[in-house]
């Protein structure tokens, strides 16, 4: 028998989380599934919460681009404030020329009025003074006359006079149209300044509302904002935790797989010691296969009949043959192709009863599978060495004679086989 070689305790260190996922006795199993378990939930909440954080990192980052946004328009909503001021105050000193222009125009309109008084208490004079005289009128005058020269002395006299009368009622007309026209003229002027200045307090009243609702916006954001980093806050230190926590799960994981490692070499020994025991009641029809040297050797002895790759089923169809068959007599002993541990041992559809064996070389994992075995020699956990026997060469699931059919998986076994590949390159018939 060969002995157990350091490489094979490497080989049961690297398969021991592999035998995880198969039906490994539950003594062994248990404590460290539920490490698995717990791991994986762990990782699966730490995502969680990762793709939380880069959420909230994503909804601050919108929030402070909004921000940012409303501010550009603050800035040029103080802008337009500022020159909406500049045009008020323009308006307003407008105002004040007027409101001066006004005062020199009352002063004006009072001397009018001096002026108008004066020559209304002119014109009453001498209406007085006519009816003081009596009935007496230009005409009496005129007619008054001692002589010729008398009378164009009066008459001249007396024309002085009308259009003396005539000039001052001609001024009080012009100086009354005068004022009326300076009035309507400022009035109307006062209140176009005045209609311009409401116009522009109201638009100044506008954009402050405005400014209003931007700073009332920008606080809400600003409060949304500082509600989101707390979140953040929140989730952060609930990831740490989580990671903290992960890596106490990783260190017992890590500790319990190594006691797993240390029963399974004590097991291997046990098998080695009871190797000759085991294999002296096996019943067989043939003799165990000469074992190669390296790494890998024949599966079992007998005939070549079947090779890998594509071949016929019928007269228009093919199939994929995924391995080799051998073919001998039922009860063939059947070996380990490389040094690996007892993956699974069972029935499985098509392949009747089949041993998938788990291998790691040279720091490559490999799955040999064992099919249409007609009866085990291993059960799921055993450590085999390459050309222990793990079973009997069998007719089981869709098999036409007593062969045993062989493959070799790059990987894990799955269920598609797609990591299936030809078994010569590893072994020699």
């Amino acid at each position: 028998m060969k002995k157990l070689t350091t490489r094979s305790f490497k080989i049961i260190a690297v398969l021991l989380a592999l035998i995880l996922f198969i039906q490994m006795p539950a003594a062994y199993a248990a404590s460290l599934s539920e490490l698995k378990k717990e791991r994986s939930q762990l990782e699966a909440e730490k995502k969680m919460l990762n793709k939380s954080l880069e959420q909230k990192t994503n909804e601050i980052q919108t929030n402070q681009n909004r921000q940012q946004k409303i501010i550009s328009q603050l800035e040029q909503i103080g802008a337009k404030i500022n020159a909406k001021n500049q045009e008020i105050e323009v308006v307003e000193l407008d105002i004040e020329i007027a409101n001066e222009e006004i005062s020199i125009l009352e002063d004006e309109i009072k001397e009018l009025q001096d002026k108008i008084k004066k020559r209304d208490e002119l014109l009453r004079e001498r209406a007085r003074a006519i009816q003081s005289s009596g009935t007496v009128s230009y005409l009496d005058v005129l007619l008054g006359a001692n002589s010729f020269v008398d009378f164009i002395d009066r008459f001249s006299a007396v024309s002085t006079l009308m259009d003396a009368d005539r000039q001052i009622m001609r001024e009080q007309k012009e100086d009354q149209e005068k004022l009326e026209v300076q009035k309507v003229e400022l009035l109307k002027k006062k209140e176009n300044l005045e209609a311009n200045k409401a116009k522009l307090q109201k638009l100044m009243a506008s954009l402050k509302e405005q400014k209003r609702e931007k700073n009332q916006l920008v606080a809400e954001l600003e409060k949304e904002e500082a509600k989101l980093r707390a979140q953040k806050t929140s989730l952060k230190e609930e990831y740490d935790d989580k990671v903290e926590l992960s890596k106490e799960v990783e260190e017992k994981f890590l500790k319990e797989q190594a006691r797993l490692a240390e029963i399974a070499r004590q097991k291997a020994l046990e098998a080695k010691r009871n190797k000759k025991k085991n294999n002296s009641n096996v019943s067989s029809s043939g003799n165990l296969p000469t074992v190669a040297a390296g790494t890998w050797t024949r599966p079992a002895a007998g005939r070549f009949t079947s090779g890998f790759g594509s071949r016929d089923i019928g007269p228009i169809g093919s199939k994929n043959h995924l391995g080799i068959d051998i073919a001998n007599s039922i009860g063939t002993p059947v070996v380990a192709a490389a040094d690996g541990v007892v993956s699974y041992a069972g029935t499985m559809n098509g392949y009747g009863n089949v041993v998938m064996v788990t291998h790691s070389i040279e720091g490559q994992i490999f799955t040999t599978t064992y099919a249409h075995l007609s009866g085990f020699n291993s059960s799921v956990g055993d450590v085999v060495s390459k050309g222990q026997q793990i079973a009997r060469l069998g007719n089981t699931g869709n098999s036409t004679g007593p062969h045993l059919h062989f493959e070799i998986h790059v990987g894990e076994w799955n269920g598609s086989r797609s990591n299936a590949v030809n078994p010569l390159r590893y072994i020699s018939l």
